[in-house]
């Protein structure tokens, strides 16, 4: 993670992080004070590499705003988008590595502005050793994303990719404002085969296609092919 530490944290950030994350209130005031002292804030352009595979994990992130996607990439350049982190969450490939001390086995990328809060290492050993709310949290990062992964690898092993693509597209807020190829990317194939399967769903009367533009027309039925 080669990123610029720009600022300790203010005060309006301490509130903000806070908020965002309550399991920090819990802790003594003492133990919390010297905490935020320790942290810094980053803030990260759209597009940057967080992490990626083989570096070491240099901290454990807190996002105050924007989302990280954290992919899998194989040597082709193919992608497959293992989950996303948002603000008020964190990653928990981060926590396997703190805690398991390896190295990661993805790549993370902000899709947007985003800023976080890195806390140290040794901040993060002490958190989990220390205090029960926050052991809990992270425990419940890992059973939200081993959902999450048990669900992506059902649908990779048993859903045909046209309905993958349904599936992903009805979901997304809409209209949706995104080009073919980060779809491809979200569902891990070529963007050719996702522009084929576009035009099949317009040609049935699901959605209407535009210039990085889907809009859907018939959410019921796409929805229930989804579903087969």
């Amino acid at each position: 993670m080669n990123l610029p530490l720009l600022t300790m944290l203010t005060d309006d950030t301490n509130k903000r992080l806070l908020q965002l994350y309550p399991m920090l209130r819990e802790l003594p005031a003492a133990e919390k004070e010297t905490l935020l002292a320790s942290a810094n804030v980053m803030r990260v352009p759209a597009g940057t590499v967080i992490f990626d595979e083989n570096q070491p994990c240099q901290g454990f992130p807190l996002l105050l705003s924007g989302s990280i996607r954290v992919i899998k990439a194989a040597p082709n350049g193919r992608e497959l988008l293992l989950y996303r982190v948002v603000s008020g969450e964190s990653c928990i490939l981060t926590s396997s590595c703190l805690l398991g001390h390896t190295r990661y086995q993805a790549r993370g990328i902000s899709e947007e502005a985003l800023e976080m809060v890195l806390l140290p290492a040794t901040s993060f050993y002490a958190l989990f050793g220390k205090h029960e709310a926050f052991r809990n949290y992270v425990f419940l990062l890992f059973s939200d994303r081993l959902t999450d992964l048990m669900q992506l690898v059902s649908a990779v092993a048993f859903q045909k990719l046209d309905q993958r693509l349904a599936k992903l597209i009805v979901n997304k807020p809409h209209p949706i404002h995104a080009t073919h190829q980060i779809l491809a990317d979200e569902l891990g194939c070529a963007r050719e085969i996702v522009s084929r399967l576009l035009k099949g769903f317009a040609e049935q009367g699901w959605v209407r296609l535009g210039r990085e533009l889907i809009e859907i027309t018939d959410a019921a039925s796409l929805k229930k092919f989804a579903e087969l």
